[in-house]
C-alpha cells in the first residue's frame, strides 16, 4: 500500500514543473498582447492629436481674397518662378538700355554667335569683289559691315547690300554667300561727273546729282565746275548741251546757275557770258560762230549779255572803254576843226 502511494506522489511531482512552464508561457503571451495593444493605442492617440491640430489650423486660417484664391486655383505651377526670371531679365534689359550699352550688348552677342559659327567651319575665308574702281576692297567690306569676326552663317546678305547701296559711290550691289566660307560682292559704282560749288563748299557729284564726297583730291581737278543752288541736279543736261559746241566748251571755266532758272558761263580768261533762259542752244551756236568769225573771246571785253532775244550787248573792259572814249573825242575834235 505504501509502495503504491509513493509511486503516485512521485508521478505528480514530475508533472508539476511542466505545468509551471506552461503557465509562464501563457502569462508572457498575455503580457505581450497587452503591450502591443498599449502601443497601438498610443499611436492612435498621437494621430488623433495631429489631426486635431491640423483641423484647428485650417479652421483658424483666414480665407484669402477671392482674386487670390482664383489665382492659386487656376494659375499654372511654377509660374511664380517664371515671372521672377522674366522680371530679372526685364530689369537687366532696362539697365542696358538706360545706361546706353545696348549697342555694346548687341555687338557682344553677335561676336559670340559668330565665334561659335566660325569654330564650326563657317568662317569667311575668301572674298571676291567685282566692279570696284574708286573704292578699295577694305573700304567696301567696312561699308558693308563685314569684319574678320564675321561668319558666313550669320551674315545677313540683304543688310550688307542695303549698307553698300547707302554709300553715295555705290549705285547698286549684289551679295552672294557661297557656303561654307566664300563671299562674293558685285557692285556698280557711280562715276565722278563734275565739281559742284554751293555756299562756299566744293563737292564731287555724279551725273544724277548725287553728292559723292567733299572735294579733297586733285584727281578730280579736271572735272567741269558748276556753281549755284540746284546746279547739281541740272548739270548733266546743261553740260551735255555745252559739249555740242566745243568752240565754247573748250574755253569755259565754270557754268553758273542763276536763280535756278538760267546759266552764265565764266570763261578761262575771266569773260562772263550771260545766257538766256530760253533757246540756250541757239545762243551757244551764235557764240561759237562769233568767235570763229570775229574772234569774240579774244577781244578786250569783260561780258557778253545774250538775255535779250533780239540783240547782243558787249561790255568793254575799263581800258578798252577809255581807248574808245578817247577815240570818240579825237573824232569830235577833228570834225570841229574841219567845220572851222
Amino acid at each position: 500500500m505504501d509502495g503504491a502511494g509513493s509511486l503516485t506522489r512521485s508521478f505528480f511531482r514530475s508533472l508539476r514543473p511542466q505545468a509551471d512552464l506552461k503557465a509562464a508561457a501563457i502569462g508572457a503571451v498575455v503580457l505581450l498582447r497587452e503591450w502591443v495593444q498599449d502601443k497601438r493605442q498610443e499611436r492612435l492617440q498621437e494621430k488623433r492629436a495631429v489631426a486635431k491640430q491640423k483641423a484647428k489650423a485650417v479652421v483658424e486660417r483666414t480665407p484669402p481674397p477671392r482674386v487670390i484664391a482664383l489665382v492659386e486655383r487656376y494659375l499654372p505651377r511654377r509660374v511664380g518662378i517664371s515671372m521672377t526670371v522674366l522680371l530679372l531679365i526685364g530689369s537687366c534689359g532696362f539697365g542696358i538700355v538706360k545706361g546706353g550699352h545696348l549697342q555694346d550688348f548687341i555687338t557682344a552677342v553677335s561676336d559670340a554667335r559668330n565665334a561659335m559659327a566660325n569654330s564650326a567651319g563657317f568662317r569667311i575665308t575668301s572674298v571676291v569683289i567685282n566692279g570696284r574702281k574708286q573704292l578699295s576692297q577694305d573700304e567696301i567690306l567696312a561699308i558693308g559691315g563685314v569684319s574678320g569676326r564675321s561668319s558666313l552663317l550669320f551674315l545677313d546678305a540683304d543688310s550688307v547690300r542695303d549698307k553698300l547701296k547707302a554709300n553715295p559711290w555705290i549705285a547698286d550691289a549684289t551679295v552672294l554667300k557661297l557656303y561654307p566660307g566664300r563671299l562674293m560682292i558685285e557692285i556698280t559704282e557711280r562715276q565722278a561727273f563734275a565739281l559742284w560749288q554751293e555756299g562756299g563748299r566744293l563737292s564731287v557729284i555724279a551725273d544724277d546729282g548725287a553728292l559723292l564726297e567733299p572735294y579733297v583730291s586733285r584727281r578730280f581737278l579736271s572735272l567741269p565746275l558748276v556753281v549755284g543752288k540746284g546746279a547739281d541736279a541740272q548739270a548733266r543736261d546743261f553740260l551735255a548741251l555745252l559739249a555740242r559746241y566745243p568752240q565754247v566748251n573748250s574755253v569755259t571755266k565754270a557754268a553758273i546757275l542763276v536763280g535756278e532758272r538760267r546759266w552764265n558761263l565764266r570763261l578761262k580768261d575771266g569773260l562772263d557770258i550771260r545766257l538766256p533762259e530760253q533757246d540756250v542752244g541757239n545762243a551757244l551756236a551764235a557764240l561759237s560762230k562769233l568767235d570763229k568769225e570775229d574772234k569774240l573771246f579774244s577781244r578786250d571785253i569783260v561780258a557778253v549779255d545774250m538775255r535779250l532775244p533780239d540783240r547782243l550787248v558787249v561790255q568793254l573792259s575799263d581800258d578798252a572803254a577809255k581807248v574808245r572814249e578817247d577815240l570818240f573825242k579825237d573824232k569830235k575834235k577833228k570834225k570841229a576843226g574841219d567845220a572851222a
